[in-house]
């Protein structure tokens, strides 16, 4: 037999069980119940607790996720739950699928309205953040002149969508350069004031930059912002369930963000919150009845899609609720800070994220002196099985690392190892 790489025997594995009936298999699993403290404190560190949690993922025991900001993996519950829902739906689509199934919607936006911290009948529910902030892109009223302030860090997709929103009506984009990483607000804030001229309409911000992990004060720069008469768009998509924040305190106009990233829901679930009083002068990205209305819901007719993946987001929110956004937030930042601390003064190892709490989560990038980041990658997991995220956006060239609630330290041991490993070859 052939001797294979790490990354060779997997893609044999993958290829191998691809025909294994792998939902039936999750859906046969008992779950383990997930046990919490009566006292929440201590938390952080309690290992056999976080063991447990470990216990409700499917986890592959061939690689180690670390490139969980990409998108997250549910709970076994959830997973079941979907499933559960799904052959439900099989068994007479239109009937069960759109009264049993869907009939859950309105529980659904009370409770994604009550995880952002606005107004049920501001949130209207779809499948991600590019397509919630797509809504708005295209749908508020810009006119050829028109200013709108982004930054040379922004997400790709919603970078685009403003460019052909340029191209089409000829307004005009204006860019913030942002010194990453940054551990001054006002700092930030200042950045995108100059750029600010009379003609500006509109501030697009993303919470916390998925390239690094950077959490950006969007509160400040909002009420600054409006302050000058701007509408101001935040990019939530890896805010929710990962770091502290709520619509009404940081008083912007437009808001969406992605359910399958921390939160754990199935793929393709995300949400979108206007203000009351901007919702009639949105356009739908689709269409509806009445374009005009201050309905939320004008924004979710997108035609068939996943009712189960939806309303299994019921679970992921219970499944979230019960560990708690702050034992969550305080862990996250406990797992970027082991693995960090252990490699920070290596040669050549630079850090492009802030480590403190205030202004990063779970994620941080770092690059070495004279390697390319694919190299790196390739190295850890073709060496220890280690996944992941590799970072090539203006002039960045890194590693991210993204741990989950199911990471191990002895995960994130490995990786310091390998790291050590790879700058003493």
């Amino acid at each position: 037999m052939p001797n294979l790489t790490r990354k060779e025997f997997l893609k044999q594995s993958l290829l191998a069980s691809a025909s294994l009936p792998l939902l039936s298999s999750v859906s046969e699993v008992v779950a383990r119940p997930l046990l919490i403290p009566s006292e929440s404190s201590g938390l952080t560190t309690n290992e056999v607790f976080w063991a447990n949690v470990r216990q409700q993922f499917s986890v592959n025991p061939e690689v180690v996720n670390l490139n969980n900001g990409a998108v997250g993996p549910q709970s076994i519950v959830v997973q079941q739950s979907h499933i559960k829902m799904y052959e439900e739906s099989n068994a007479a689509p239109s009937h069960f699928m759109w009264r049993d199934v869907d009939g859950k919607r309105e529980k659904l936006r009370a409770e994604l309205a009550n995880l952002l911290h606005c107004d049920k009948e501001e949130l209207a529910i779809n499948r991600n953040t590019t397509e919630g902030l797509g809504t708005v892109i295209f749908g508020i009223q810009l006119e050829a002149g028109d200013e709108v302030v982004v930054s040379d860090f922004d997400y790709p997709f919603m970078l685009n969508q403003w460019k052909q929103r340029s191209e089409r009506d000829g307004i005009v984009l204006r860019q913030v350069q942002l010194p990453l990483p940054i551990e001054d607000n006002n700092e930030v804030v200042d950045l995108y004031r100059k750029v600010i001229t009379s003609n500006t309409k509109v501030v697009h911000l993303t919470h916390v930059i998925n390239w690094t992990g950077q959490i950006m004060p969007v509160k400040e720069i909002t009420k600054m912002a409006q302050g000058l008469g701007c509408e101001v768009i935040v990019d939530a998509a890896h805010s929710l369930a990962h770091i502290p924040f709520s619509f009404k305190e940081i008083g912007c106009d437009y808001m969406a963000t992605s359910l399958h990233k921390w939160l754990g829901a199935p793929f393709g679930t995300g949400a979108l919150a206007i203000k009351k009083n901007k919702i009639s002068s949105v356009w739908p990205l689709l269409s509806s009845w009445e374009p005009k209305s201050g309905d939320i819901r004008k924004l979710e007719l997108l035609g068939t899609r996943s009712f189960p993946a939806e309303m299994a987001v019921l679970d992921a929110i219970t499944f979230h609720q019960n560990i708690g956004l702050d034992t969550i937030n305080n862990r996250f930042n406990y797992l970027k800070n082991h693995w960090a601390e252990q490699v920070k003064t290596l040669k050549g190892f630079k850090f492009h994220t802030s480590l403190k709490s205030d202004f990063s989560g779970a994620m941080a990038t770092f690059s070495i002196d004279g390697l390319k980041a694919q190299e790196i990658a390739d190295f850890l997991f073709d060496t220890d099985g280690l996944h992941v995220g590799v970072v090539d956006w203006n002039g960045l060239n890194g590693i991210r690392i993204s741990p989950h609630l199911y990471t191990s330290l002895d995960e994130l041991d490995r990786l310091a190892l390998a790291l050590i490993k790879l700058l003493n070859r």
